[in-house]
């Protein structure tokens, strides 16, 4: 697998177009108060983005952030306005809250790894002794972080951003009643494909004063899911749980000597890493959504982004909205 059928980077230029950003695996092109964001297939890990683009990623977690959250909907309002292709998605361009909410119904990943050193209190919230690693939780919590332009993102406390003014109060209790709905709702979805929704982060910004929910939903990047059957044996037997996550690339990044600290190196990614990736994710896409993955024309992809935002440009009237 050649990574010249991975999308790395667009460098395109729209008629009507008012700026330009590119993130971690998203190049965003900005038309007044809307945005187009192409999701490429760039992944990072540690918040660190690694060398080597992976093909497929970014058409899963668009299809898959479009169908939640289009399911979403009905209980908070979103940012997207069309999703013109597999790669892309139009919306709305919101003022982020400097935070993300991240919520966890399990011991697992970030926390467990945070548990295990002795720590009985993450992000304000109060832990009990004797859990195992994977442990169902006595019930969801928030543990937010602070969402960082460079660099790591931190775990912060409700308390820390209130005194901060990183959110005022009010919008705060609004995010939080946000964050348990959707992780119900995220549970429900996933209990349906015989998934466990064990942890998961939700990124909310301001619309014209509303709050909206951006970004992805309930994908395998943002979201960390264990297969329901056999989850309760493994436990018992204190056994790895089967997931579906990034979780897999922390882990051969964590064996390999990296976990985005200073002067450590992310290691070699082979076509054979890179052909495992995203098999992975093809993986995840079939089972998060119970089809299989379409076949694409890999040599003409770049091509037809271009042509379905064009199309799309004009069929939602962006340039007149600028």
């Amino acid at each position: 697998m050649s990574e010249s059928i991975a999308i790395k980077e667009t460098h395109y230029t729209f008629g009507g177009q008012t700026g330009f950003y590119r993130g971690k695996v998203r190049d965003v092109y900005y038309f007044g108060d809307l945005m187009v964001s192409i999701a490429t297939d760039r992944i990072s890990a540690f918040d660190v983005i690694l060398p080597r683009a992976i093909p497929d990623k970014g058409r899963v977690l668009n299809i898959i952030a479009s169908r939640n959250l289009e399911a979403t909907r009905s209980l908070v309002p979103n940012w997207v306005v069309a999703t013109p292709d597999p790669n892309v998605t139009i919306g709305y361009r919101c003022e982020p809250f400097a935070v993300e909410m991240v919520v966890r119904g399990y011991l697992a990943g970030h926390a467990w790894r945070e548990y295990r050193t002795g720590k009985r209190t993450l992000c304000g919230e109060s832990l009990p002794d004797g859990l195992n690693e994977n442990d169902k939780l006595p019930h969801p919590i928030i543990t937010p972080t602070t969402k960082a332009h460079v660099g790591h993102d931190e775990d912060v406390t409700r308390e820390e951003i209130l005194d901060r003014g990183i959110v005022t109060d009010a919008d705060y209790l609004q995010l939080e009643n946000h964050t348990l709905n959707l992780f119900r709702k995220g549970s429900e979805l996933a209990e349906k494909r015989g998934l466990i929704l064990v942890d998961t982060k939700y990124e909310f910004g301001k619309y014209k004063d509303g709050i909206y929910l951006i970004d992805e939903v309930h994908t395998p990047d943002s979201s960390r899911y264990f297969y329901a059957g056999g989850y309760q044996l493994r436990q018992d037997r204190r056994e790895a749980q089967k997931q579906l996550s990034k979780e897999f690339v922390r882990q051969w990044l964590i064996e390999n000597g990296f976990q985005g600290k200073e002067g450590q190196t992310v290691p070699k990614m082979t076509d054979d890493i890179v052909a495992m990736i995203s098999g992975r994710y093809k993986e995840l896409y079939e089972q998060v959504l119970g089809e299989t993955l379409p076949e694409v024309d890999y040599g003409t992809i770049l091509t037809r982004i271009e042509r379905n935002v064009v199309n799309s440009i004009k069929s939602v009237n962006l340039e007149a909205k600028i």
